[in-house]
């Protein structure tokens, strides 16, 4: 048995109509990427903001949590594409000790 594409996608395909269908599915996994991003990117600034203020034991939970958000934020952005983080590390405000518990280690100043 073999298969064949059906005649009015093979017609479309041929017409270059179906590129615009291909570019609309793109645009909206593209527009999925952004809305996703953008969620992370508000996790980051509620843990960073929840870490900002905590004090002893509650500290360390906090910490904990902006690790696990901030890194959820960086592997979105690598699936987006940006790879490097320096300015986002540099704008929000990542603090030195959760970019340690992610394994880099921040630069010291000169």
């Amino acid at each position: 048995m073999s298969l064949r594409m059906p005649r009015e996608i093979a017609r479309l395909s041929r017409s270059g109509q179906f590129d615009g269908a291909l570019s609309n599915f793109e645009a909206e996994a593209l527009s999925e990427s952004a809305s996703s991003l953008g969620h992370q990117g508000r996790k980051v600034e509620k843990a960073l903001a929840a870490l900002a203020v905590a004090e002893g034991d509650d500290r360390q939970a906090a910490l904990a949590v902006a690790a696990e958000a901030v890194w959820a934020y960086f592997v979105q952005r690598e699936l987006c594409g940006l790879r490097d983080h320096r300015l986002i590390i540099r704008e929000m405000g990542i603090p030195g000790e959760v970019l340690t518990r992610l394994g880099a280690a921040p630069k010291s100043a000169p």
